[in-house]
């Protein structure tokens, strides 16, 4: 199977790799490129890979050593275990310690689309929420008062 981007042949196949050598979008001389299918085929733990924020690491001599377990790792081979690494708030050794492993990254046609800023989405989260509770307390006070208003005219009646 052979893709073209750029005019230069990128070839797929389980242990083959795609090595641009001209500078695209910023990114440096030399970086390697994996399919996600590529990434797939590396899921044992005699071969572990994993994606990190589009990066590309092969972890198979790390596996013994990590403190959670070889396990967490094995359940995240061969795919994209960037929800995972986060969730866990791994330190900044770790992060530094990950770059050893390092071997490239994820073909362009692979990645993940963008989402949207999510700050929008909180804000405007947080501001119907705060809405929410101004309306409640408007509602209460409108219906307290109309209470009153209808008690206050059936006692003097």
């Amino acid at each position: 199977m052979c893709e073209e981007i750029s005019d230069i042949p990128l070839h797929t196949g389980s242990l083959s790799t795609n090595d641009t050598n001209v500078e695209k979008n910023g990114e440096t001389e030399g970086v390697k490129y994996y399919t996600l299918e590529e990434i797939r085929a590396h899921s044992q733990s005699s071969d572990t890979w994993l994606i990190i924020h589009d990066k590309v690491y092969d972890i198979t001599s790390f596996l013994e050593e990590h403190p959670g377990g070889e396990e967490v790792l094995l359940e995240q081979a061969g795919s994209d275990a960037t929800e995972s690494f986060e969730d866990v708030g791994h330190s900044t050794d770790a992060r530094e310690m990950l770059q050893q492993y390092f071997i490239g990254e994820v073909h362009m046609d692979d990645r993940k689309k963008e989402p949207t800023k999510d700050e929008n989405k909180v804000t405007s989260g947080e501001s119907s929420s705060w809405t929410t509770w101004l309306l409640s307390a408007i509602a209460a006070v409108v219906v307290g008062v109309v209470y009153r208003y209808y008690a206050f005219e059936h006692k003097s009646s």
